[in-house]
């Protein structure tokens, strides 16, 4: 009985060897975490506009573990990132910028961009306001057509 229970674990244990040195080797990548340019510290986007996030791509590491990118607002006031409601998805992380809805189901106050690729980063605090409480010369300053 000793000999069968000596040679199950050491069968085990050759098995588990084999499955290690099987084991495939990851070659390295880089996390590329690129600084958000736009918006601006102070910016103030208004509900329901069109805006643009924009971050600096011009020295990504040659390997980049996820090119995928994601947009999402945190809210500096709650601590937290709205996941659930992304700004923009599917894009790629080297595009270095992306046009955006600001959401109007989401209430006014301080907010950063948050760009996801094989990072997360996140940018400067800035403000979303309601569009109908905004007086005419903010009306100009967050005019992005121009």
């Amino acid at each position: 009985m000793r000999f069968t229970i000596t040679a199950f674990i050491f069968t085990l244990l050759a098995l588990f060897s084999t499955l290690v040195a099987a084991a495939p080797i990851l070659e390295k990548r880089d996390v590329f975490v690129p600084p958000i340019i736009a918006p601006a510290e102070g910016a103030v986007w208004p509900k329901g506009s069109q805006q643009t996030v924009s971050w600096d791509v011009s020295s990504p590491p040659k390997q980049i573990t996820n090119t995928k990118g994601r947009i999402v607002l945190r809210s500096v006031e709650q601590e937290r990132l709205l996941l659930d409601q992304p700004l923009a998805e599917g894009f790629d992380i080297l595009d270095g910028s992306r046009s955006v809805s600001v959401p109007t189901d989401i209430p006014a106050g301080e907010y950063q961009i948050v760009v996801f690729g094989n990072s997360g980063n996140w940018g400067p605090v800035f403000e979303i306001v309601d569009a109908l409480n905004m007086t005419p010369e903010l009306r100009i300053q967050t005019d992005t057509t121009k």
